[in-house]
């Protein structure tokens, strides 16, 4: 169509403070692209506070509006939308042989082992920031303190960048790491992660029947409980009358962080297609969001039981994008998160970034963290499991924890 690949993405920034940034996306459509959008956008932690798009089923056209960090890269930022946007030759049929014959190679995991001298609070989000700002996904984290004070952290990681088997990738990320972890750091190794180190760090496949009975509940909450919003508090209608060829479903709820991206993973795990759309969120955090859309094979959802499916798997979606409890193990306490896996395998960004944030911000120690997947009432759930440390001063009730994680999670602390 004439279009650059590098002009697919085109991001326009605020001519002054306070106004949101612009980014527009031009290129071949395909089933899940705004959720892919959405998501590097969470990534990058930016919110999206307007959006528009539109399809013709081979070419979309999408304009977000974000506001965030004002020390975005978006450069870097560009890079990662364009590597999400499919190229030109996806429209012509040129790149079938391209498709069969470049399959996507699973990347590489590293472990990423380092000793300090002793712990702070704080310090397990500080080497978190510093990983995500690398661009190191973080896989599984293995946190243990020994007797003596030390600590041992294990991080397996994915590079974005594939490039942590050399060694000034290697050197960049232990120089970072120095920087925040100053004297207290012993040594530091990086290698690539072997099946049997893999196996070994597997998380403990016991999961107390008690946390999932509450925490991975089907049920809709009836009133306001522990942060969670009522069920009344968001409505969700679909209309078949409106347009001959598409669904119409109208979305009024609660802003949270990463709301477009829970709408749109749901939709792409059922295989649908949006064709047009449009959401605004005002500034007292209260959103509209209109899709028009299509099953995959080009037809409006007129079944009631796939209609009440999809109405009642969006509203848990939106009600409970994560979930938050903080439980007893033993005489201890312990902070369990939870997010779902999307179908193609991966989990929500920055869930580890943002609770390590709340617990500094509340000056609690972590003594020990286990992450790992399970599959709970038939679906992957990315479960994070952090052991707290009660130490001298430990006095915060639980339901405070809870609330104060729960709020950073979902960007609803004002406090920031």
């Amino acid at each position: 169509m004439g279009i650059l690949h590098e002009d697919m993405v085109v991001i326009s920034q605020e001519e002054k403070e306070g106004d949101p940034t612009v980014i527009t996306v031009n290129c071949p459509d395909k089933t899940g692209l705004g959720c892919d959008l959405s998501r590097i956008i969470l990534l990058f932690g930016l919110s999206i506070c307007r959006a528009d798009f539109s399809t013709d089923g081979k070419w979309c056209y999408v304009v977000l509006w974000v506001v965030g960090k004002p020390n975005t890269r978006w450069n870097l930022m560009k890079k990662r939308l364009l590597e999400v946007c499919p190229s030109y030759f996806s429209t012509s049929g040129m790149d079938y042989y391209r498709l069969q014959n470049q399959q996507p190679r699973p990347a590489d995991v590293f472990l990423l082992k380092f000793w300090s001298s002793y712990d702070r609070a704080g310090l397990l989000h500080d080497v978190t920031e510093v990983l995500c700002e690398l661009e190191l996904t973080i896989k599984r984290v293995k946190v243990s303190t020994a007797p003596d004070g030390r600590v041992m952290d294990l991080f397996f990681v994915t590079d974005t960048r594939e490039l942590l088997h050399t060694k000034r990738r290697k050197d960049e990320t232990i120089d970072h790491l120095e920087a925040v972890l100053g004297d207290a750091l012993i040594s530091c190794d990086i290698d690539v992660a072997g099946p049997e180190i893999t196996a070994c760090s597997q998380g403990s496949p016991y999961f107390p029947s008690e946390i999932g009975e509450e925490m991975f509940s089907l049920e809709f909450p009836d009133k306001n409980f522990n942060g969670f919003l009522a069920s009344s508090s968001i409505s969700i209608t679909m209309d078949n009358k409106l347009s001959p060829s598409h669904t119409l479903v109208q979305i009024l709820c609660r802003d949270h962080k990463g709301l477009i991206y829970d709408i749109m993973r749901t939709l792409k795990d059922y295989n649908i297609q949006i064709s047009y759309g449009r959401f605004f969120a005002n500034p007292k955090g209260n959103c509209e969001l209109d899709l028009f859309i299509m099953q995959a094979d080009a037809k409006k959802i007129v079944d009631p039981s796939k209609q009440d499916a999809l109405c009642s798997r969006l509203k848990m979606e939106l009600l409970r994008p994560l979930r938050v409890a903080v439980v007893s193990r033993g005489p201890d306490t312990e902070l369990v998160v939870a997010n779902p896996v999307e179908l193609s395998g991966r989990g929500r960004p920055l869930v580890f970034h943002d609770i390590t944030l709340a617990l500094k911000l509340l000056n609690i120690w972590i003594f020990s963290v286990e992450i790992a997947r399970h599959m709970i009432r038939d679906r992957e759930w990315e479960v994070y499991r952090i052991l707290l440390d009660e130490g001298v001063g430990f006095s915060l009730p639980r339901n405070k924890i809870e609330v104060n994680v729960r709020n950073i999670l979902m960007g609803w602390d004002k406090s920031r």
